[in-house]
């Protein structure tokens, strides 16, 4: 089944239909919790002897089709799901790492990202070095003796930056530490990280995967690829006071990341995924090959209206030939550069803002990966917290302006941004 392509294991990976009555439609499974047989099949489900469900908050039949899906498509050995793209990035870290650790990641993160890492998790205990990731050997020199992980996001946001995945894969597996990658602006449908290097893929299922903007969720798929008994992480290959002595190791092997995400992250955390909001999102992500490649499509033609614009100072877009990311995007994105296009206006801070709050088919609204195109001001909104200095690190200049471009006609996108300009 793995020689499956995504388009295919998008709509089937997972789901057996022999199992749940014969239902074509994944059910929804809205319950909190499962009956079970006897005290003996009770005993053997929490002792990891039988594979089950015990409590919605742990794992729920609907989500783990979810999961498998998402496993299958981006080609590791398991998946877990969770509330939001913020809980999978949290608990992931979280059930990583301990006060002490240190990670490296790239500076140009989503801002909420960025802040996770810069000031709540040193509260912690946690410490992050950001670094240019335009040049993989910066990762290198960043390492220190407590260095955990290296996190990065595949494609920028809002730089949109392409980054050279596997020579930073490289730098990791010298340092000795998974590498994390956020994958949500590419998706699976345009890229896996995991063919390049990735030890850990990230994904905020609320964006392109859900696509409708109605849902929240978040995801990791577990590569199984990392060596956990490398002396690093003795949390992996000492037995585990959190649950009944279990050497994650030994008894887990290569899912081993992922059954500790289970068993320590959403039992400790909780950051659960809705069965209703998987459900949701399962239905995104049967159509998610076919609106990637319409949302690239609009993005990049998008994207070459506006260079021809007087208004528009500058435009950055990886499929455009101006791009310097473009030599990258030929290799890791082939397929596609996805749906968000920045561009900056002549008129600097004041002129952007009047431009975003002057669109009729864009939403101005802090979201990307909708169906209906969108619109921010990062400066003023999403990245408002940083100061300048970071701000130049995440890609963001007072006068950027992000797209997350939709389905709609692409002569009506240029018409209402026409139209938006003359309010400069």
């Amino acid at each position: 089944m793995s020689t499956q392509k995504i388009s295919t294991q998008a709509l089937h990976a997972g789901h057996d239909t022999t199992k749940t009555g014969g239902t074509r439609a994944v059910p929804i499974y809205q319950t909190s919790s499962y009956v079970f047989n006897d005290t003996e099949h009770a005993a053997n489900l929490f002792s990891l002897k039988e594979l089950g469900f015990i409590y919605t908050r742990l794992n729920n039949p609907t989500n783990d089709i979810l999961q498998q899906r998402l496993a299958a498509i981006e080609g590791g050995v398991g998946a877990v799901v969770f509330a939001s793209g913020t809980s999978a990035i949290s608990t992931g870290l979280l059930t990583l790492l301990k006060a002490g650790d240190h990670i490296v990641a790239s500076s140009s993160l989503y801002g909420g990202t960025f802040t996770l890492l810069n000031v709540t998790l040193p509260r912690l205990g946690i410490t992050t070095t950001f670094v240019d990731a335009s040049n993989p050997e910066n990762f290198k020199e960043a390492v220190q003796e407590n260095t955990r992980a290296f996190f990065v996001e595949s494609l920028g946001n809002p730089k949109l930056d392409v980054l050279d995945l596997e020579a930073i894969a490289e730098q990791s597996k010298a340092a000795g530490v998974p590498f994390i990658v956020d994958n949500t602006v590419a998706s699976p449908a345009l890229l896996n990280p995991i063919k390049h290097g990735a030890n850990l893929v990230i994904h905020s299922l609320t964006k392109y995967i859900g696509g409708q903007g109605n849902s929240l969720g978040g995801a990791i798929i577990d590569a199984g690829t990392f060596d956990w008994t490398n002396g690093k992480f003795p949390e992996f290959t000492e037995s585990s006071a959190g649950y009944h002595g279990l050497v994650y190791s030994e008894a887990l092997g290569a899912a081993a990341f992922t059954f500790k995400l289970i068993l320590e992250g959403l039992r400790d955390f909780g950051g659960a995924l809705s069965p209703f909001n998987a459900f949701q999102i399962i239905q995104g992500l049967e159509t998610l090959p076919v609106r990637i490649k319409q949302h690239s499509a609009n993005a990049l033609e998008l994207a070459k209206w506006l260079e021809s614009r007087d208004e528009v100072a500058w435009v950055n877009y990886p499929g455009l030939e101006s791009s310097k990311y473009h030599t990258l995007a030929k290799k890791y994105l082939p397929k596609g550069q996805s749906g968000l296009v920045t561009f900056g206006v002549k008129g600097g801070f004041e002129a952007a803002k009047k431009v975003t709050d002057a669109t009729q088919l864009f939403s101005l609204l802090a979201n990307i990966g909708d169906t209906k195109s969108l619109i921010i001001h990062p400066a003023s909104t999403t990245h408002q917290q940083l100061t300048v200095e970071q701000q130049a690190g995440a890609g963001v200049t007072q006068d950027l302006i992000r797209l997350s471009v939709g389905l709609e006609a692409i002569e009506d996108l240029k018409q209402d941004l026409a139209a938006a300009f003359k309010k400069i």
